[in-house]
């Protein structure tokens, strides 16, 4: 039998990436949720997954490009306030910009393999 399993976001250690990047992960075998906080001028670069992303903007304000102009940022891109959500179909090009200080809510199907591992380079400072 399945039981269920019960978190609190204030229990689980922050995981930072960058000195203005970092996140909080609870996953099953089949989802994924990340808390993400993002300072304004953050870059999450341009990348794509297998994944299906959920991603909901819970204060602040992401910029992204989608698809072709993911690699090539632009006049054309996507603003997601708080209160909105945006769909990222799985193996779609992205990339965003925290117009300023942002907390989301990224919803991953399946769970990103690589956050899990830490193998997700993209996304780590430089050394």
């Amino acid at each position: 039998m399945l039981h269920p399993t019960k978190y609190v976001w204030n229990d689980i250690a922050l995981e930072p990436l960058s000195p203005l990047l970092s996140r909080k992960l609870v996953h099953s075998d089949r989802i994924m949720l990340a808390q993400v906080f993002l300072k304004s001028g953050c870059i999450v670069p341009a990348h794509e997954h297998h994944n299906e992303q959920a991603t909901y903007i819970l204060e602040g304000c992401l910029r992204f490009w989608l698809g072709a102009t993911a690699d090539a940022p632009g006049d054309v891109y996507t603003d997601i306030h708080a209160g909105e959500v945006l769909l990222i179909p799985g193996g779609m090009r992205h990339r965003a910009e925290a117009l300023e200080d942002t907390l989301d809510l990224d919803v991953f199907t399946p769970p990103r393999q690589d956050w899990i591992d830490k193998t997700d380079a993209y996304l780590r400072e430089k050394k």
